[in-house]
């Protein structure tokens, strides 16, 4: 399982690369995983299941991100002491994340169980989506803890050398997914429930995975036992805390995807009805692509960065955090590009063109893709201020970027420019992200600029 990986003292291209490509791989597989979802629904069910798939989607991204905010603020941590030589201190830290934020998830799940309808028409569902909805909510929603495992597993087990394992922990559960959503939807005709039990199961054999890896004992990085008493869940409590602070704005990053789906869906019913969601529903499919590489990206850079800020390296920090963006730049204005040039040929992946969603996400995609490159800088520079313990950027840049300018933009904009106003609003708040990332980086001094 080992990948032969030395975070102090190998060349940072390389250790990126060994790190990227795996990672990279991961989250196209995390993607197909998601979109396979949206071409099987559009095609198999129509297009109101596909808008009442997306209506539930905030609860899903909710559950990811307390896994990736566990993931990254353990990761952070266990970076950090594993440069000191303190291993054991180190698996006491990935063990606590994990329980905790499966405990949470476990309530958290729980909940929505118990009042599936009404959490539908919160998140924006109308009486006609609803049925589809709860439907789908009702196989997805117990299934949310392994989700979570999943996201926060795989920084785990990059952080113990093994990327390629990670990524295998992806490319299994999204080949599950695939081939179950074509059985239960084309061949059973399950409809909803068959979409759903097919994602469900394909995080379960996940986060199996992940369990299994982590409590080898071969394994530096690995789960260990845990103490109960007074003392130590006092200990646990301040860790966890401390966990959370780190990894904050990667579940609030999570959290403004959720809070984009929430007012889009809401506008877009506002100005265009169904057909105007499902057409969102479709942008919101072809989203993650971006968000889950780039994501990638910096996860690759994180335990980089991290362990070398820990060991007092921040030429080699400075050297990791440049390459990543670079790389995040590049795709960025690649997919931008792509998607400007073939909006017609994606929407045909999701919906057919006799529905009138085709035409709206036909007119729209193009728009809603301005703002990738600026996306993929402030998603890097969120990371990287994760990684050396600078959490306050962190939170400011996730708070403004995914709440604040977003919403402000989304029901801003539509009074302004119109429908086009709309699929502009996330691009408009990424850019205004971007003018306040370049200014923290002009306020800090020179010697300490990365």
């Amino acid at each position: 399982m080992k990948d032969s990986i030395d975070f102090a003292r190998m060349d940072i291209p390389q250790l990126f690369r060994r790190l990227l490509i795996p990672t990279v791989l991961g989250m196209v597989f995390s993607v197909a995983f998601v979109i396979t979802d949206g071409i099987f629904v559009g095609h198999g069910i129509g297009s109101d299941a596909l808008a009442a798939v997306n209506i539930t989607s905030p609860l899903f991204l909710i559950s990811t991100g307390v896994g990736l905010m566990f993931g990254v603020g353990a990761s952070v941590v266990a970076s950090i002491h594993l440069s000191h030589g303190k291993l054991r201190t180190a698996r006491i830290n990935i063990t606590q994340a994990v329980v905790v934020s499966t405990l949470l998830l476990a309530l958290y799940s729980l909940v929505i169980s118990l009042f599936m309808p009404e959490v539908a028409r919160l998140l924006g569902s109308s009486e006609r989506l609803l049925p589809l909805a709860v439907e789908y909510m009702r196989w997805f929603v117990p299934f949310l803890p392994f989700s979570a495992l999943l996201s926060s597993g795989m920084f785990f087990i990059r952080l113990d050398g093994s990327p390629n394992y990670a990524m295998f922990c992806n490319v299994v559960p999204a080949v599950i997914n695939i081939v179950l959503d074509y059985v239960f939807i084309f061949v059973c005709g399950w409809g909803m429930l068959g979409a759903a039990l097919a994602t469900s199961l394909g995080y379960v054999v996940g986060a199996v995975m992940i369990v299994v890896y982590l409590s080898r004992r071969r394994c530096r990085v690995r789960f260990c036992r845990v103490k109960t008493s007074r003392k130590s869940l006092r200990l646990t409590r301040r860790n966890v805390g401390y966990m959370c602070r780190l990894g904050l704005s990667s579940f609030l990053c999570e959290a403004a995807i959720a809070t984009m789906m929430f007012s889009g869906n809401y506008v877009f019913i506002r100005y265009l009805g169904e057909d105007g969601v499902a057409a969102f529903s479709i942008a919101c499919y072809f989203f993650p692509i971006i968000f889950m590489v780039n994501n990638a990206i910096g996860q690759s850079a994180q335990p980089i960065l991290s362990y070398n800020f820990g060991a007092g390296n921040p030429d080699r920090v400075r050297r990791a955090f440049h390459l990543a963006l670079a790389t995040a730049v590049g795709f960025g204005a690649c997919v931008f590009l792509a998607t400007a040039l073939a909006s017609r040929w994606i929407a045909a992946m999701f919906i057919s063109p006799e529905y009138p969603a085709y035409r709206i996400a036909v007119e729209g995609l193009p728009l809603f893709a301005a703002g990738f490159v600026f996306f993929a800088v402030n998603i890097v520079s969120i990371i990287y201020f994760q990684s050396v313990e600078r959490p306050r950027p962190a939170m400011a840049l996730t708070l403004l970027r995914g709440f604040v300018f977003q919403m402000g933009c989304f029901f801003g904009l539509p009074h302004v420019a119109g429908i086009p106003g709309i699929w502009l609003a996330v691009p408009l708040s990424e850019v205004l992200t971007f003018c306040v990332v370049v200014a923290i980086y002009a306020r800090r001094p020179k010697h300490r600029a990365a």
